[in-house]
């Protein structure tokens, strides 16, 4: 099974400061997974005809969303593996979950893998962050205020950061598109983006993540 470098597995306690009470454990079971010690859901299937290892940490605060996308996305890959007439069987499903925190956030980033037939496999993220004092969910369109126009300080720091690790130039249309900065986690210094493959680069790039400091952007709406 394929080892996903760029998202290791964190236990939820660990980055959340106090440990934290073990979140929707049915959800889990309901993945057809199995609760491990400390908190973290793990589903694993292996049939002829696909390979699934899904292993992420329980304990965000908005349980059933998380259960609820991975449910779909599931249900998206076994309906494709186990269709008759799939070309390039076995097909393959890896995700992993990795869990930030700042004082008034928790965030859960899923890395998920999928080789499905086609010439290239794809990786791509999806976060979840939520904010605990508002208890609400927290999208990059009210992380910030209204009139902030955040992506004239993100993009420049992104672009600049992509460009040197990479070589690689990220388009100003691709830059300052807010589609392209949906998936992100806080901490108290940093907001982190994540672009899967294709999202920010060429399609030849691997999926990457740029941490943003906080004191370079506008005031988080928290």
């Amino acid at each position: 099974m394929r080892s996903l470098a760029l998202c290791a597995l964190v236990v939820a306690g660990s980055l959340w400061g106090a440990p934290v009470a073990v979140g929707n454990p049915v959800g889990c079971l309901a993945l057809g997974g199995v609760v491990q010690n400390g908190g973290v859901c793990q589903v694993r299937d292996s049939q002829p005809s696909y390979t699934m290892d899904v292993t992420f940490p329980l304990g965000y605060p908005d349980s059933q969303a998380v259960i609820d996308y991975l449910g779909q996305t599931k249900a998206g890959f076994l309906n494709l593996a186990q269709t008759p007439g799939s070309p390039n069987l076995p097909y393959e499903m890896d995700v992993t979950g990795e869990s930030f925190a700042s004082a008034q956030t928790r965030s859960l980033v899923l890395t998920l893998f999928q080789a499905v037939g086609s010439a290239h496999p794809s990786t791509w993220y999806k976060s979840f962050t939520y904010d605990l004092g508002r208890a609400r969910p927290v999208t990059f369109e009210t992380m910030f205020s209204p009139d902030a126009a955040p992506l004239d300080a993100i993009f420049p720091i992104v672009s600049r950061d992509l460009e040197t690790r990479t070589g690689l130039s990220v388009l100003p249309g691709d830059g300052r598109d807010p589609a392209n900065y949906q998936n992100f986690a806080i901490t108290d210094d940093a907001v982190i983006f994540f672009f899967g493959r294709a999202e920010m680069l060429p399609s030849y790039a691997d999926a990457v993540s740029v941490s943003v400091p906080r004191d370079a952007i506008p005031p988080l709406q928290l």
